[in-house]
């Protein structure tokens, strides 16, 4: 059997077969899954999901899709076989929905389900990816989707070329306080945005997770961690960076071997005049904190981005949008974009992946270097 402690040696010992990937779903495609999902409720099609990746975040995803109305969780596939018949007798997955890494590609012959979430190290999603949707599913990966950029696009033109739709799991593009200051924002209730601050990090502890894998993670906290501040700087401020700089500091190098960034603090330039100062770290706690500052008023979650309940104010009050479990909302308004059509707020797909990508690279190469860094528009 192909267990997954094979899959994750193999995969640590060639890092050419690592690899990540997104793209856009066409109308044509969008009836065509809208007519295969198999159930329907009052509140429309019910998108059929295979979690691919049976670790700790696959657990809370499986957990939350249990309250999900529009998406309902059908089928597995694991390198670790001792978990599937676990899963099948918790979560009711009838063994035809089963599938191990070896024989993955056979879910094309599955018309039962609809899509599979890849929750995998990140350095893996690029060949589930493009699997997935060779066989015809629509994908959802885990983030950083990619550990590059080359890699991102790969994937989107992977899923483009077999005419399915890859989205990505940004779970606080969904979260209602989140959503609220992007609408005061919007709407100019902010005023000019000046700045914006994202703090994220926390203290990493077991030395052997694969996070700490150079050839699995694709890098340090940053890739972990640090995305919430580059993609919450993104949505936050609206814009897209045009120029980047950024230090690096390791106090430990033996806990944070090379390839393993440990603090990295980063500044971001926009068009419209706004900076943005973010920290990245695994060596922190008590951070997860986002602020941003206009001309007419400010907004602050504290916090920001963890599982929840997110807490937030501005220059008129608390915050009072209810509290969601994330991956609940996240897969039913997947389900919605992949099934019906919907338009999210801010984006989900392999395009938004790219473009964090884009922005990580620079953020690396601006703490190799000591140079600004400039961003193509």
């Amino acid at each position: 059997m192909y267990s997954r402690r094979t899959f994750l040696q193999k995969m640590t010992g060639s890092a050419a077969a690592l690899s990540l990937s997104p793209a856009i779903l066409s109308t044509a495609v969008l009836s065509a899954a809208t007519s295969s999902a198999g159930c329907t409720t009052t509140d429309g099609p019910v998108l059929r999901v295979a979690i691919l990746g049976l670790g700790s975040y696959g657990t809370r995803v499986a957990e939350a899709m249990q309250a999900c109305t529009k998406a309902k969780l059908v089928g597995v596939i694991s390198g670790t076989p001792s978990k599937i018949p676990v899963w099948q007798a918790k979560y009711n997955i009838p063994a035809k929905n089963c599938y191990n890494y070896e024989n993955f590609d056979q879910i094309k012959n599955n018309p039962d389900i609809d899509a599979v979430y890849v929750i995998t190290p990140n350095a893996t999603h690029k060949d589930f990816v493009i699997r997935a949707a060779k066989a015809g599913k629509q994908v959802i990966s885990e983030k950083p989707m990619a550990i590059n950029a080359a890699e991102a696009r790969e994937m989107i033109a992977a899923c483009k070329a077999a005419g399915v739709h890859l989205l990505v799991g940004y779970r606080m593009h969904f979260e209602p306080k989140t959503l609220e200051v992007i609408r005061m924002r919007k709407a100019g209730e902010l005023g000019k945005i000046l700045f914006f601050q994202g703090l994220s990090g926390f203290v990493s502890g077991d030395p052997h997770q694969w996070r700490r894998n150079p050839k699995l993670s694709g890098g340090g906290a940053m890739m972990d961690i640090g995305i919430y501040s580059v993609n919450g700087a993104r949505y936050m401020v609206g814009e897209e960076p045009i120029w980047v700089t950024a230090q690096e500091t390791k106090n430990d190098p033996d806990k944070f071997v090379p390839g393993i960034d440990e603090t990295i603090l980063f500044q971001l330039g926009f068009p419209g005049g706004a900076v943005a100062s973010c920290l990245s770290t695994y060596d922190m706690n008590n951070l997860d904190k986002f602020f941003l500052n206009g001309s007419s008023g400010y907004a602050e979650l504290f916090p920001a981005t963890g599982y929840g309940p997110t807490k937030g104010r501005t220059n008129k009050g608390e915050l009072t949008q209810p509290d969601t479990v994330h991956q609940t909302v996240q897969m039913d308004e997947m389900s919605g974009i992949l099934l019906q059509g919907h338009k999210p707020i801010v984006p989900v797909d392999g395009e938004e992946a790219l473009r964090d990508a884009l922005v990580i690279e620079a953020i690396y190469e601006a703490a190799r270097t000591g140079q600004k860094v400039l961003l193509r528009s």
